[in-house]
């Protein structure tokens, strides 16, 4: 049912906090969430890669215009740590450049090495990026073969902590180390695993992402796109699971 001129759906607005799944873009969710809502305005509050899990704030109708204020909070992660390797696009999906001897990095020694990536910083955006550099997006000209000079930004990891005794999801393979890190808007997690290879000498690329925060939303609030559409199915619309935005 469309959101004409003189539908009642024009009032509806909100925020769906969603578990985002592995494989779908931050778009997919959002265009997934639209026919489900039957509200035209819909937007995103901070964009996950597809190899990403976890806290996607989706905004709707006219709290659409309060995305930003996600976009630019503070986020929580838990990285999943692959040593001995480096791709592409520094993470487990990409084309593997080297393949390093992945002698065995101690605890200690991984955690001395963390260290050195906390605080303000300079980070080096990566080519598979959303970024523009002259009007065009780095990840498209990373496509072409290409890559061009861009400007270091700064950014600040505020917490970097070893999970000893985290569980993967789903089965998943085991990482050689999950880091929950805290960070401000900007922050490629992956660039910092990326780096921190580098300062280990054996490389490393990001085999797992969850995020779990996003501002003061957390990922236990959120609801699993597969029960999202269920309930849609269900219901004939989804807004019951809106967090209400309004303060009249």
């Amino acid at each position: 049912m469309p959101d004409s001129a003189d539908s009642p759906l024009l009032a509806l607005s909100g925020v769906l906090l969603v578990d985002k799944p592995r494989d779908w873009t931050s778009f997919d969710v959002c265009k997934k969430l639209r026919g489900l809502s039957h509200i035209k305005k819909v937007g995103h509050g901070g964009t996950l890669d597809p190899l990403a899990t976890g806290l996607l704030p989706v905004f709707f109708g006219k709290s659409t215009k309060l995305a930003q204020i996600s976009t630019d909070a503070h986020k929580e992660y838990i990285a999943g740590i692959k040593l001995g390797l480096t791709s592409d696009t520094q993470d487990i999906t990409g084309t593997l450049t080297a393949t390093e001897n992945p002698r065995t990095v101690t605890p200690d020694e991984f955690r001395a090495a963390l260290a050195g990536f906390t605080g303000s910083q300079l980070q080096l955006p990566p080519m598979h990026s959303a970024v523009r550099i002259n009007g065009q997006r780095l990840y498209k000209i990373a496509r072409r073969g290409g890559e061009v000079d861009r400007p270091a930004r700064e950014v600040t990891v505020f917490e970097a902590e070893v999970l000893e005794d985290f569980t993967p999801e789903n089965g998943d393979e085991r990482a050689d180390f999950y880091v929950r890190y805290a960070v401000s808007k900007g922050t490629y997690i992956r660039t910092l695993v990326h780096d921190l290879g580098q300062t280990l000498g054996v490389g490393a690329v990001m085999q797992s992402l969850i995020r779990t925060k996003v501002g003061d939303y957390t990922l236990e609030q959120a609801h699993s796109l597969a029960e999202i559409i269920s309930y849609g199915d269900t219901h004939g619309g989804i807004s019951d699971l809106f967090f209400s935005l309004n303060n009249d």
